[in-house]
């Protein structure tokens, strides 16, 4: 047992999970406490009450007290990582003056910048005004100007998930660097809020005094209050560490510190990122985004509903599946591995393109299914699924690749889909590269717990905590002719899905406005 434990909070979009590590990377105990991802007062919106993640991060840790009472009063310190862009209003209690807008929300505002006058004119003889009007668009700040400007007048502080639980923990409007992802006014070059006339404030014009304080990953947030201490069971006076977001804090644990490797992603959002020191935008307008390592970044491609699409199957065709599982007491994945052990390599012609959700890159894209037959049976539609976003996946890499000019010659995976070795064992094959899983799948709390002791003193650098605390479990080596079949099918087929579909695809959104 080890002498003192590191409390990391991975607040995400499901669940809450607080997760106590030793400081050898050895996940010692976890408790988790699930909620509905979001709840849609009108279609498309999708919001939260801010309190669920609160009283879920209190549960969790007094389950944490009761069921491992030694462990947790050995705890050194506090780490919290958290879902990107799902943004709270609070006043100057820090108590929410709206429900939260989650990262999935689809509403959008009006945009004001560069619609009008000499800009305005610039911007569309230069074919971007469509694109900056659709980038202020999606800030939900803007539509809460807009549209609730009382709530917004009213509004102390605009901040992430992890600002809302560091001051939570500590009374204080303090967050990361390192957590400052989506639409703020946040220069991801220089790494702190924008200045006035900087683009990010011109887009979202959200005033300096309505955003938390900023610190760099491992610097003090601040130290547990009584209030704090008495409603999670968590020591007074305890330090609370600056992490990062659950990707960036993902990408740490999985011990990816340059471009030589890369970190895959399975979670809601499935996403290819990787570390580096320079500042390149993988998509025009796209920046990398500020690393839990000081001073680096981590350009990122992501495929917006990623292995959401698991949960879809699971919900839409996966039924008796579920139930097998839950009499069984084991994930429902476990049972679906046995779709992917029974398929071959391609699915037998079923191709997916798994764009369920809109991105940047494509605003008119819809997911597509082809090479039906009569041959294909729900097995192959599954496979068929995964298949599509190690495709998509492997897209993304390559775009990064080509705009970093690196090229990866290894990938680590993480993510609740990451349980699954047929799954890793797919990834490795489409992408041609050893996949590495580690000792945990809770990757994003290892890195904040990675970060925690870091800034504790328990490690001199984040370097050497990564040394003492990731630990590889199973490295996946392709599969010679599984990669050849994919590589066909990505090359002849994949790839050339999205180009031949996007004429209809933007007659649908004529047709129907959806997605907006």
């Amino acid at each position: 047992m080890a002498d003192q434990t590191l409390l990391a909070i991975d607040c995400g979009t499901q669940s809450l999970r607080a997760l106590l590590f030793t400081d050898k990377g050895d996940l010692v105990a976890r408790s988790q406490v699930e909620y509905i991802p979001y709840v849609s007062p009108r279609p498309g919106w999708a919001e939260q009450d801010p309190e669920i993640y609160w009283n879920s991060l209190c549960a969790a840790c007094q389950e944490l007290k009761e069921r491992h009472p030694t462990l947790f009063s050995a705890i050194a310190g506090v780490g919290v990582t958290s879902q990107r862009t799902t943004m709270i209003n609070v006043d100057e209690n820090g108590d929410p003056l709206r429900p939260a807008i989650v990262w999935l929300d689809q509403r959008r505002a009006e945009a004001k910048f560069g619609t009008k006058g000499l800009i305005g004119m610039g911007l569309k003889l230069a074919r971007m005004d469509g694109l900056v009007k659709g980038i202020q668009t999606q800030g939900k700040c803007n539509w809460i100007m807009q549209n609730q400007p009382e709530i917004w007048e009213k509004t102390r502080c605009y901040l992430q998930v992890s600002g809302f639980l560091n001051h939570r923990l500590t009374g204080r409007f303090l967050d990361s660097v390192a957590s400052q992802i989506g639409h703020i006014p946040f220069n991801y070059k220089t790494m702190e809020w924008a200045s006035k006339y900087d683009l990010p404030s011109l887009f979202f014009p959200v005033p300096r005094e309505k955003l938390p304080q900023l610190v760099k990953p491992g610097d003090l947030i601040g130290t547990i209050t009584p209030k704090t201490a008495q409603l999670t069971g968590l020591k007074q006076g305890l330090k609370v560490i600056a992490c990062g977001s659950d990707k960036g804090c993902e990408t740490l644990g999985a011990g990816v510190v340059d471009d030589s490797m890369v970190s895959l992603s399975f979670g809601t959002t499935a996403t290819v990122q990787t570390t580096t020191e320079k500042y390149y935008e993988p998509v025009r307008f796209m920046p990398p985004y500020p690393a839990s390592i000081p001073s680096r970044y981590n350009p990122e491609m992501e495929i917006f509903r990623g292995f959401w699409m698991i949960t879809w199957f699971k919900n839409e065709f996966a039924h008796q599946e579920v139930a097998e599982a839950k009499e069984l007491g084991i994930a429902a994945e476990e049972v679906l591995n046995r779709h992917l052990a029974t398929t071959d390599p391609g699915a037998m012609g079923l191709v997916v393109q798994p764009y369920w959700g809109p991105g940047l890159e494509h605003p008119c894209a819809k997911g597509a299914m082809i090479g039906f037959g009569d041959i294909h049976t729900k097995a192959h539609i599954y496979r068929a699924v995964i298949e599509g976003l190690g495709f998509a996946l492997k897209d993304g890499l390559e775009t990064m690749e080509k705009r970093g000019k690196f090229s990866a010659q290894r990938a680590a995976v993480s993510g609740g889909a990451s349980q699954s070795d047929e799954i890793c064992k797919i990834t490795a094959d489409i992408f041609n590269l050893p996949m590495v899983k580690g000792r945990t799948h809770e990757t994003s709390g290892l890195g904040a717990a990675i970060i925690t002791a870091t800034g504790l003193g328990i490690f001199p650098s984040i370097q050497s905590g990564i040394d003492a605390m990731v630990h590889e479990e199973t490295v996946f080596t392709p599969n010679p002719a599984n990669v050849e079949i994919y590589s066909s099918i990505y090359s002849r087929v994949y790839q050339r899905i999205f180009r031949a579909l996007e004429p209809l695809y933007t007659e649908i959104q004529a047709i129907t406005g959806y997605p907006e």
